[in-house]
């Protein structure tokens, strides 16, 4: 993967499970928030699955679409765009019926300081979209972040274990959950929950935060000391085959990799790679956010790309000056603030 091209391509080649479990869903697809990070390439994903699976289900992509050219390279790719701002009223409702909703909306970074801005996307959001599409099926990503910090030892939070959140995004992701149940349970719509982290792929992630910052050589602060990371592709492949498993109440999933990985030795992986030295800041919490996925392996297998793959991968990608997106994870922050 040396151009954005192959990279496109390969995040939104489907498996075979994946064209399977498209081929059996019933009804089209709309995807809403299908511009942000995740949401190109899930489009295309579905695109391209359904494509393979014959089924003629439309896949549509639901955004502002504010970057210009990206409706069209969506339409290029084979789904139908629609120009549409969720949060006016008029919009969410003129759109069409489907199906099959998945929901990508949300706001993370800049919610500090913006805490009203941010509960309304996060949690006022998804229940008027829950109201507009009682009668369909929605997977809606979330995120790990509605756990609390847990011991580094321990494996990581489980789908059954108590939400803790930490600062007020953690707070209101955990209550577009809360809202998304309540609305499922009103209308019996059957929804999945994606609790999401952390997604990485060659332009954007925790792997490219750190070896942006190795060859600046800036030091890697090892507080925040373990984190768990999925390869993308993997991750929307199993967001669109949770809408097979939606149900009422929710099913809910974590979706990350399997294993519990050490910053310290992330960081001096990627700069062996690199051929820079690395230093180091900080020292390390016992605690950490982190997620056991082992509910979601179990049903839909392991990420493509294993860990020193993803490490590989990154490394040439940025040695070679590859794009990026500009947008740090801010993985090291312990108080919720983002």
């Amino acid at each position: 993967m040396r151009t954005v091209d192959e990279l496109e391509r390969m995040l939104a080649t489907p498996s075979a499970g994946l064209v399977a479990d498209m081929g059996e869903l019933e009804g089209d697809v709309l995807v809403l928030g299908a511009a942000g990070k995740l949401g190109p390439s899930l489009v295309r994903l579905a695109a391209n699955a359904v494509a393979e699976a014959g089924s003629g289900a439309r896949v549509t992509a639901v955004s502002r679409f504010s970057t210009p050219g990206s409706a069209e390279r969506l339409q290029a790719a084979g789904a139908a765009t629609l120009v549409a701002d969720l949060t006016d009223e008029a919009a969410l409702a003129d759109l069409p019926d489907s199906a099959n909703v998945v929901f990508l909306v949300g706001a993370k970074f800049g919610s500090d300081g913006n805490e009203a801005g941010t509960w309304h996307t996060n949690t006022y959001l998804p229940g008027r979209v829950a109201e507009r599409f009682a009668s369909s099926r929605i997977v809606a990503l979330s995120t790990g972040n509605v756990y609390p910090l847990v011991a580094t030892d321990d494996g990581g939070s489980r789908e059954g274990d108590a939400p803790g959140p930490v600062g007020e995004y953690a707070m209101s992701c955990l209550g577009r959950e809360r809202v998304l149940e309540a609305m499922s349970r009103r209308h019996s719509t059957p929804v999945s929950l994606i609790r999401l982290n952390y997604a990485v792929e060659m332009r954007y992630g925790v792997l490219v935060d750190l070896a942006q910052q190795i060859l600046a050589e800036e030091p890697i602060d090892i507080t925040t000391s373990h984190v768990n990371l999925v390869w993308q592709g993997y991750a929307n492949e199993v967001t669109l085959r949770a809408l097979r498993r939606a149900d009422s109440p929710p099913f809910v999933l974590n979706v990350t990799g399997a294993d519990t990985l050490r910053v310290h030795d992330l960081a001096l992986a990627l700069g062996q790679r690199l051929g820079r030295d690395v230093t180091f800041v900080g020292s390390e919490a016992p605690t950490a956010l982190l997620s056991d996925a082992s509910r979601c392996h179990d049903r839909y297998g392991y990420p493509a790309f294993d860990v020193d793959e993803l490490v590989d991968l990154t490394a040439h990608w940025i040695a070679d000056g590859g794009e990026v997106h500009g947008k740090p994870t801010k993985f090291q922050r312990r108080d919720g603030k983002f």
